[in-house]
């Protein structure tokens, strides 16, 4: 063992004796109530009533919850689904012959990004009677903030680490069998939503960048699936599927990171209604 590593083998969470409270729960819980603190602050500067955020928490969490559900089984999974379409929507498998409990066991990022724009689509037009967009630029900011909690929670797990680095520097992921270094890309991640969070904060209350529509969720999306695609270079495949696929060079989260960058680059640099 080298004493440059870091060995990592933290407990599941808090043991309360009945019930042990996941630290991956705890950094998702934490996302969540900052998230609606902060978004409430920026409610109250762009004059919108505060009993509207109870209602884009729900939306944001249930549409969050489903697309990243649906974008594990129909972007990853699919070979496996079709011929389990129950387990898509039950928290159950077909163990042996047998109905097992296993809860929900797979979740894509990907569909959350599909699924999020779709709902405040409907939440703007019935709630807010303002454009997609604008929405889109203020969640954004909060989205960046709960990537920073997720990440560190799967870093918690153990899990969506990285290849070994090859020399003594890294984390050996005790927990999940590991006896080599290896990148910590849940960290990577982390801090660099936690920067961009940053960013996107001090733009919208010290620029007029809220101003144009669209500009702020662009940037989101440009250096957000950005990141994705470089880090996953780094990344060990964590589940069957994730692995090469385009060119023996890119994998399936990298492929669809492609088109949501141009996205982004499109809103940033699109002249807006409110450009001149």
């Amino acid at each position: 063992m080298s004493f440059l590593a870091i060995e990592w083998d933290p407990s599941l969470g808090i043991d309360l004796g009945f019930f042990t409270i996941r630290w991956y729960s705890l950094m998702f819980v934490a996302a969540f109530l900052l998230g609606l603190h902060l978004m409430k602050k920026i409610y109250v500067e762009d004059k919108i009533p505060a009993d509207k955020l109870d209602t884009l928490f729900m939306y944001v969490f249930v549409s969050m919850l489903i697309g990243m559900r649906l974008g594990d089984v129909f972007f990853y999974s699919w070979d496996y689904y079709q011929n389990h379409l129950l387990e898509i929507i039950l928290p159950f498998k077909q163990v042996n012959g047998s109905w097992k409990f296993t809860g929900f066991t797979g979740f894509a990022s990907h569909g959350a990004a599909i699924g999020i724009p779709i709902a405040m689509y409907f939440y703007a037009k019935k709630h807010l009677q303002k454009p997609w967009l604008f929405i889109l630029d203020r969640l954004a900011i909060m989205v960046a903030l709960a990537g920073f909690f997720i990440r560190f929670g799967n870093f918690f797990n153990s899990e969506i680490y990285g290849k070994e680095t090859g020399s003594d520097f890294g984390i050996i992921f005790k927990g999940a069998g590991e006896t080599a270094a290896r990148h910590p890309t849940q960290l990577y991640e982390a801090f660099s939503y936690l920067t961009l969070f940053f960013v996107m904060w001090y733009l919208y209350w010290k620029t007029d960048k809220k101003q144009q529509i669209g500009f702020l969720f662009g940037l989101f999306t440009v250096v957000l699936w950005s990141l994705r695609f470089f880090i996953e270079f780094l990344k060990e495949p964590q589940v069957d599927g994730r692995e090469d696929w385009v060119f023996n060079a890119l994998n399936t989260g990298q492929v669809l990171s492609i088109p949501l960058v141009l996205l982004g680059l499109w809103l940033m640099f699109r002249k807006s209604k409110n450009q001149k």
